[in-house]
């Protein structure tokens, strides 16, 4: 059926092959479930594809749809997936611990709590080392935000943003949720009521599409296409963007503040990353200012970097407050927020209760990923894969005007179109969907990500192989070349 299904479009890539075979799907029919769709669920939460993908069961990096159709799962459910779909260490542990206990709250003790409170806290640095369990990113965000104001007796946090480069404005994703909302810089996340007070924007300091960069400012095996003048050990802009934030601190917020919050790379506007040195001297700033700095670990943490098990490591930083989701669960519903345990009393002169974080069933999952993470060397395939991936995507940027840049670390990657290199204008949204419809077409799920939709986010199960990356970039080969020939 799969063969039939590609048979109209002449590639020579080939899907590397799988002994996984699904079960039998058995639900509704797919027009059933579209209508369902429109009638029981609410509006806002908006499919990817013109035929939306109706998804039965998953394996590792692999996901069947309700035919039986195989696909390469490049984005990982938005970044989440951290060791496999279905992961047989963590499906055990799951199903075991079901068959014990689902669920008792904080008022009572439970083993998995602790053990997985001991398992989490040991990978962080010192003082690092008390959790508040949660149940999502924004709610883990929404959570350091409170703690982070709490703690200081300041109000004002800061967020990147802004960067005004062909009228263009960048932002970061921090959560949905009221407070979240206000470090959130995206219109489309935004409703018609009071948002964001207390939170200030500064400068995103992107090296490819902001007004400062070079070839030499990113910790990552590839880099931008600009030209740099910088000695050795230099990075003016690095130095640009660090007064642009001083100037924040001396224009829009008062002399204290409560807190910074950064992801080490941007998730949702695609693997953006900062001149090397720029978060340790954006912690020392906001320091002196009494506030503390909280390190957005929600995509980039538990080893998808690489180099490092955490993101901020990268950049050489300890944050004051760390929060976590997505992987940490391997698409469990699970967050966390780890701090100082200085911070996290400042939350006790109050009740503060979550009656689902931390429930036994989640702890278990956590450490199962854990272990899954440190038994199957996925950090170091991270490294490995990722890097290769990297540079064969590089060579694709070389070749094509279209691809304005590559970027990212480890499996955190993003791809930025452009319609030519000399300005770097976004490719329009629908030139871009159509490369994305095609990889889809041929079994490769990619997701899309920045203002315009204009960057492809490549952030797949930790445990894809090189032979999967080889697939992948063939079929975005292929379909770049039949995307010029159109064009032509």
């Amino acid at each position: 059926r799969q063969q039939k299904w590609k048979s109209s479009v002449s590639t020579q890539a080939k899907m590397p092959p799988c002994d996984f075979v699904p079960e039998k799907y058995k639900s509704y029919p797919y027009e059933h479930m579209r209508k369902i769709r429109e009638q029981n669920i609410v509006p806002s939460l908006r499919m990817y594809y013109k035929k939306p993908l109706l998804l039965h069961q998953g394996y590792m990096q692999w996901l069947f749809d309700y035919e039986g159709r195989r696909y390469l799962d490049l984005f990982a459910g938005i970044v989440t997936v951290s060791v496999g779909h279905c992961h047989p260490k963590v499906t055990m542990a799951t199903q075991k611990q079901l068959a014990r206990l689902w669920h008792t709250t904080n008022i009572y003790m439970h083993p998995s709590i602790h053990e997985y409170a001991e398992k989490l806290t040991s990978l962080l640095p010192d003082p690092l080392k008390v959790v508040y369990m949660t149940n999502s990113g924004s709610e883990a965000n929404d959570l350091a935000m409170f703690m982070a104001r709490l703690h200081t007796r300041n109000f004002d946090i800061i967020s990147l943003s802004n960067v005004h480069l062909l009228c263009l404005n960048f932002f970061f994703y921090h959560g949905g949720s009221p407070y979240t909302l206000g470090l959130t810089s995206l219109f489309f996340y935004k409703h018609g009521v009071a948002n964001g007070f207390g939170c200030t924007t500064t400068m995103l300091p992107d090296v490819f599409r902001g007004p400062w960069g070079g070839s030499r400012c990113r910790d990552s095996p590839v880099q931008t296409v600009r030209k740099c003048s910088c000695p050795e050990g230099v990075c003016h802009a690095k130095d640009q963007y660090i007064e642009q934030f001083k100037d924040t601190l001396n224009t829009s917020v008062p002399k204290t503040v409560a807190g910074f919050i950064a992801e080490p790379i941007q998730g949702v506007n695609g693997a953006v990353q900062y001149p090397r040195n720029f978060l340790k001297e954006a912690y020392q700033l906001i320091r002196e200012r009494g506030g503390i700095c909280i390190a957005d670990e929600v995509q980039t943490g538990f080893g998808r970097t690489g180099s490092h098990f955490w993101g901020f490591q990268t950049h050489g930083v300890v944050p004051d407050m760390v929060t976590l989701a997505k992987g940490i669960g391997n698409g469990f519903p699970m967050a966390a927020v780890v701090t100082t345990k200085e911070i996290a009393d400042s939350l006790a002169q109050s009740l503060h209760f979550n009656t689902f974080g931390g429930s036994p069933l989640a702890c278990v999952v956590g450490a199962a990923v854990l272990e899954a993470i440190e038994e199957d060397g996925l950090q170091k395939n991270c490294e490995d894969v990722g890097t290769y991936m990297l540079l064969e995507l590089a060579k694709l940027r070389d070749k094509f005007e279209i691809v304005g840049d590559v970027r990212g670390k480890g499996l955190m990657i993003g791809v930025e179109m452009v319609t030519d290199k000399d300005i770097f204008f976004p490719l329009p949204a629908e030139e871009v969907g159509q490369i994305w419809e095609d990889c889809f077409f041929l079994g490769v799920l990619i997701g899309r990500g920045g203002l315009y939709n204009q960057t492809l986010r490549i952030k797949p199960p930790m445990c894809i192989t090189k032979k999967d990356v080889d697939f992948a970039v063939e079929v975005f080969h292929f379909f770049l070349q039949r995307h010029m020939e159109r064009a032509a």
